[in-house]
């Protein structure tokens, strides 16, 4: 995405450019739906630039006010290694009061050191995540009722790209893909996304006990006053999936989860974990114990917030970044902590955790005892 002294550089610099302007016009009118007279909170980092001044030139013109936060390299660790106990429990008064009173909120995710936190004490970092419970329940609240329109997205980056074993070049063009840019109208893509999941929605709705089963997977859970959500691209860029909070107390079986599980840097490789009764009671990793026994410390993280399928085919491999590894076709996945009440979901955390399970190769789903998919595909399409 530099700009080379001749004249192909200078053309694919133009088109990248020519991407970046629909890229912020997909986030600005379809995943947010801005509105004029609406406040928008932008949040990312330094390195997402050329992105965000597309963004709020694009925001600017549909007449939504737009504040802009965005971070410098080192400046998270700076906080957590040298801020007082006094500022590590402190919330950013900023935004809190987008949380509280703005209409729209975008975050980028443009990382420059995916693993700058590593070797930070992790009793700092708990008073910063402790700290967020309050204004991450306002979040969840307003976001539920409709209120705060919110969405996130992903800028490439050279920290990224490394993580995903792509070079920065295979990495950008991952994204373009992921989110449908290199089409002519990606907004007409999203909707004929939104048609097919729709179809698998409704079905979906129509159940109320579910089982997932595959190698070391045989787990059920019910939806009764639950509905599944169409996620169309509204509220992640890209998506691709559908997914439910299930009953609390009606999780049981045991679930593999064959991709790591990463959380806060840290990686958890071959998670299985025994569920009775909606609760955890029993958890195995072949890497990163520890760190798995450290999240179950959390209070709300022993019952699960979420259940979902994966849909994105075009999302084809694992790139340690949950926005995008979540959707893989052919996956589901389930989330520990916090629910979604735009679900029906109940449950309360400070933490949700994505943990992915493949179903591409005799992955099987039944829903009120009928088997509905099978190896990545549903059977009634």
């Amino acid at each position: 995405m530099k700009i080379q002294d001749n004249q192909g550089g200078i053309l694919e610099q133009n088109e990248t450019n020519m991407i970046l302007e629909k890229y912020a016009k997909l986030l600005v009118h379809y995943c947010l739906e801005a509105k004029p007279g609406e406040k928008l909170f932008l949040r990312s980092t330094t390195l997402a630039e050329p992105l965000v001044r597309e963004i709020y030139k694009e925001a600017c013109k549909s007449g939504v006010w737009v504040e802009v936060d965005m971070a410098f390299e080192g400046q998270a660790r700076m906080l957590v290694e040298y801020g007082t106990e006094d500022i590590l429990k402190t919330v950013s008064p900023f935004y809190q009061k987008a949380v509280q009173d703005f209409d729209l909120m975008l975050s980028i995710r443009a990382p420059f050191n995916l693993r700058a936190m590593e070797d930070l004490p992790r009793e700092r970092n708990n008073l910063r995540r402790k700290a967020h419970a309050k204004v991450n329940q306002t979040y969840y609240e307003r976001y539920g009722s409709g209120s705060f329109r919110t969405a996130l997205c992903q800028y490439p980056t050279e920290s990224w790209a490394r993580e995903a074993g792509m070079s920065l070049e295979e990495c950008t063009e991952f994204v373009f893909n992921a989110c449908k840019l290199n089409a002519d109208d990606p907004v007409a893509c999203w909707l004929q996304v939104r048609d097919h999941q729709q179809k698998i929605v409704d079905f979906l709705d129509q159940r109320k006990e579910f089982r997932y089963v595959s190698a070391g997977t045989d787990i059920t859970f019910r939806t009764d006053d639950r509905i599944w959500i169409n996620s169309d691209g509204k509220h992640n860029m890209p998506s691709g999936e559908v997914y439910t909070s299930p009953v609390e107390d009606s999780v049981k079986g045991v679930i593999h989860f064959a991709y790591p599980v990463i959380y806060r840097g840290e990686e958890m490789e071959g998670v299985t974990l025994w569920v009775e009764n909606g609760r955890i009671e029993k958890w195995e990793a072949k890497k990163g114990k520890p760190a798995l026994d450290n999240l179950f410390e959390i209070p709300g993280t022993r019952h699960f917030g979420e259940a979902a399928i994966g849909t994105n085919f075009e999302i084809d491999r694992f790139t340690k970044n949950i926005l995008f590894d979540e959707k893989i076709g052919g996956t589901v996945h389930m989330a520990v902590g916090q629910s979604y009440a735009t679900a029906g979901g109940k449950n309360r955390s400070s933490v949700h955790l994505d943990m992915i399970a493949d179903m591409s190769e005799g992955g099987e789903i039944y829903a009120d005892g009928e088997k509905c998919y099978d190896s990545g595909k549903f059977l009634f399409l």
